[in-house]
């Protein structure tokens, strides 16, 4: 009994040096740099927006936090990467609308579940899909666009990014809604769908605005419509496709941070807080408006009812047209 009295007094003795112990150990996360892995290549419009938050989750969290580049598949290879990493907190996936809603149901095997697979961090902002041109092309609306589509059927090339994305999904909505037959030109990512539609290499797309900005606002290129909810700000002369005759056409794209399952909650907090924080800055609102975006941040839990939202949208589009991607 003595014995036993005595591993408890020793027990109690140490709780607290433990607990201390512990906690110091928490408070030095990070202790070295992050990874984030964006499963796009560099140049396009999520790479644009994980250099703004990366820049700044840097800072707040006093580690750097280093871009790995894993482009192909419409975000596939990057995104299945980042789910069999460790869950230590070292690792960040930029996630959009493409890669935890669409490509789980366009493609037969993705090789990730972006509920299974991933925690949710936080959403960062929200841009609309952007219907743009060469401004050499003919048509100056969409109602010129399916008037010249159907004057010569299939004749007309229309860029998309990959399949999977927001853009691509856009362009097979486009020929159901408006009833024509054009033929969809994918690319690997949205930088080389901007440079295609300046060389006129390709005459009519739908893109992101953030690699194409510079070029819209110059004149290199034309926005015929919007595919977002109301008319962009930067763009208040260009019409939605709504108004333009197509009732209910809406793409736009969410984007936001997750993390591999299993990763601490406590880390899940603590990176959320700093991913909120820069989010919510004037310089970051500003500079994700400058790329034609919408600042949206969240907590885990509503980023998380968010993919639910997407999914069953983008879903029931996927097998409404019975797309498929082997």
């Amino acid at each position: 009994m003595r014995a036993i009295r005595r591993i408890l007094a020793a027990a109690i003795f140490l709780l607290p040096a433990l607990q201390c112990r512990g906690a110091a150990a928490e408070e030095k996360y990070p202790a070295r740099p992050l990874t984030m892995i964006v499963p796009f290549p560099a140049g396009g419009g999520v790479d644009a927006v994980a250099r703004i938050v990366a820049d700044k989750l840097s800072a707040g969290l006093g580690q750097p936090v280093v871009i790995d580049n894993r482009g192909g598949a419409a975000g596939v290879i990057g995104t299945r990467l980042a789910a069999k990493a460790a869950p230590d907190g070292y690792t960040l996936v930029m996630s959009h609308t493409g890669t935890v809603a669409i490509n789980p149901t366009l493609y037969a095997n993705p090789g990730y579940d972006p509920r299974r697979d991933f925690v949710p961090i936080g959403l960062i902002s929200t841009t609309p899909i952007v219907l743009m041109a060469h401004p050499s092309f003919p048509a100056q609306t969409i109602g010129g666009l399916i008037a010249l589509a159907r004057k010569e059927p299939g004749k007309l090339n229309l860029g998309t990014p990959p399949p999977g994305t927001g853009g691509y999904l856009a362009a097979e909505l486009f020929k159901a809604a408006a009833g024509v037959d054009v033929t969809i030109v994918p690319y690997k990512g949205t930088a080389a769908l901007t440079n295609d539609l300046l060389g006129g290499h390709v005459p009519i797309g739908f893109n992101v605005l953030a690699p194409a900005m510079g070029n819209l606002q110059g004149g290199g290129l034309r926005a015929i419509a919007t595919a977002g909810p109301t008319r962009s700000s930067l763009f208040p002369d260009v019409p939605t496709a709504m108004e333009s005759g197509l009732p209910g056409f809406e793409a736009v794209l969410h984007y936001g941070l997750l993390m591999p399952a299993s990763t601490p909650p406590e880390i899940v907090a603590r990176v959320n807080r700093e991913l909120r924080a820069l989010v919510n800055s004037p310089d970051v609102r500003e500079r994700i408006a400058a790329d034609g975006g919408d600042p949206l941040p969240s907590s885990p839990q509503e980023y998380a009812a968010d993919i639910d939202r997407e999914e069953a949208k983008w879903s029931a589009l996927i097998r409404k047209l019975n797309l498929k991607v082997e």
